[in-house]
This record gives structure tokens, sequence and C-alpha cells, in this order.
């Protein structure tokens, strides 16, 4: 039966074919601003989750597609989140963890299917034409009479 520290610590599942060992990820805490009372200068809650995607134990053309889809986010190859949005060290853990894995699930999602060109049907753009005419009427009723 899993303990409760099990959801911070452990391999991170990415997907059903990517597991993250937890030797591969870095942990880094530090003071957190923000509420917290005389806690928040005394307690490490802010959390750092670091990851090192060009030496992680991954499937090459998964690695690839991460530092190529990722690149604007990575320093050196390594990719970080932040979470210190709670009082607790835990459940900034908890957070970054979730953090991590959405990004990196959504980095390894495929590419969309290309959209392929349509044009408008005939009702379709009958109805734009229509509409532009109604307003078109509407907009002539505010002007000043006499003018055109």
């Amino acid at each position: 039966m899993p303990t409760d520290g099990d959801d911070v610590a452990g391999d991170l599942v990415v997907t059903r074919d990517v597991v993250l060992s937890a030797a591969d990820l870095h942990w880094r805490f530090s003071r957190a601003g923000g509420p917290g009372g005389q806690g928040v200068n005394t307690t490490d809650s802010r959390v750092e989750l670091s990851v090192d995607l060009r030496h992680a134990a991954l499937r090459d053309t998964d690695r690839a597609r991460l530092l190529d889809r990722l690149r604007d986010r990575l320093h050196d190859g390594v990719l970080t989140v932040v979470a210190a949005d709670d009082r607790s060290q835990r459940r900034n853990r908890r957070s970054a963890r979730m953090r991590l894995a959405a990004l990196l699930r959504d980095a390894l999602a495929p590419d969309p299917p290309d959209r392929r060109p349509t044009a408008p049907s005939r009702s379709a753009r009958r109805r734009r034409l229509e509409t532009k005419r109604r307003q078109g009427a509407v907009k002539a009723l505010r002007r000043r009479p006499g003018t055109e």
C-alpha cells in the first residue's frame, strides 16, 4: 500500500511508454514569498524540479521530439518547473511533478493532422451577405437624413 510520500518521490510516469526514473529528477528547495506568516521565513516551500533531457533515460525518438518542441524552455538541455503556490513543500512537490508530467506529455503528443482546405458552402456565403446587408441597413438608419 502506498504511503503519503510516494506521490512526491520515485519515478515520474509521463505516459504509458515514458517513465522518468527518480535518478533523472533533480529537486531544489528555497524560501517562497507570499502568504505564510512567520513560517514563510523559515520554511523552504518553493520547489524547483529539473530534468536533463539530453541524459535522461528516454528513447532517441522521444528525446529528439522533446528537445525540439521544448527548446524555448530549455537551458542547456535542462527543463525546470517551479511550484510555489502552496505553503506546504509536499504539495508544491506534488504540483511540480504534475506540471512536469503534463508538459512532457503535451510535447510528446503527435502533431495534429494537417488542415484540409475547404471553401464556404453556398448557403454560408448567402447568410454572410444577408447579415452584411442587414447590418448596413441598421447603420444607414443611424445616418442624418439627406446624407449618403
